[in-house]
């Protein structure tokens, strides 16, 4: 009698159980609420996505989480940078994204559009994580974002960068800088195969309009970098303990 009762319990509770699961869930999609970085960090990080010869002219663009990006400061060269925060093909939405990276002219009326209209949604806290993901994967499909119109370059040379270890669900705080040269619509089975000893890689088959060979910095660049950088790392690691480096490993 007693296991008939505690059936029964659960079987009228279970669309109770299964709707608090859903809401859970629901509200977990939307709870990630990014936060400010300081200006002058976010500005400087965001900076040491490109060579210092470019950061002088370029337009910096900040997260203001509560509306999307906005101009920091005006740029004169036609380049742009910025630090990413939300990785929508993941299908989640995280605190500790922070990737550094600029573009080019033809970068920046074409791909960087891609970012802004991800940030804008989430802020609007209109959309979940998934419900970003399936938008985002339609307007690829779609034809919404054009592929750029000229070979061109988008310098991703800061010290580090938090994001995923490639598809895995790991985030990772990662030593990685390294160059990407626009390649719409490229596998790598068009390059041989992502190279294992530094070579040119592919981020990702399946990127579309937005491919890119990727070519890492050397050994000497890297440490050069990293030399250069101890203010801003030391910066980075007083703000958050999350960007201390977990991994000298490939991300893409």
């Amino acid at each position: 009698m007693k296991q008939f009762i505690l059936s029964s319990l659960k079987n009228r509770h279970l669309p109770t159980l299964l709707f608090l699961v859903m809401v859970f869930l629901v509200i977990q999609s939307f709870a990630q609420k990014l936060e400010k970085m300081p200006v002058d960090l976010e500005t400087d990080f965001a900076l040491s996505a490109m060579p210092a010869h470019v950061r002088g002219g370029a337009t910096v663009y900040l997260l203001d989480p509560e509306k999307g990006y906005y101009i920091g400061k005006q740029g004169t060269n036609g380049f742009i940078c910025f630090v990413m925060r939300t990785d929508w093909e993941h299908g989640e939405f995280r605190n500790d994204i922070a990737t550094p990276i600029s573009y080019d002219a033809e970068g920046a009326k074409t791909i960087w559009p891609s970012y802004a209209d991800v940030e804008e949604m989430r802020a609007s806290g209109k959309v979940t994580a998934a419900q970003m993901k399936e938008m985002m994967t339609e307007r690829f499909q779609k034809g919404y974002y054009k592929a750029p119109a000229r070979p061109g370059i988008s310098y991703m040379v800061a010290p580090i960068m938090r994001a995923y270890d490639g598809s895995s669900p790991r985030v990772l705080t990662m030593e990685l800088p390294h160059y990407m040269f626009y390649a719409p619509y490229i596998g790598e089975a068009d390059i041989g195969g992502n190279s294992p000893n530094g070579g040119p890689m592919i981020l990702g088959d399946g990127k579309g309009p937005h491919g890119y060979i990727i070519i890492l910095a050397g050994v000497m660049e890297k440490a050069k970098i990293e030399e250069e950088n101890k203010e801003l790392l030391k910066r980075l690691t007083d703000y958050r303990s999350y960007f201390k480096v977990e991994s000298k490993g490939t991300h893409h």
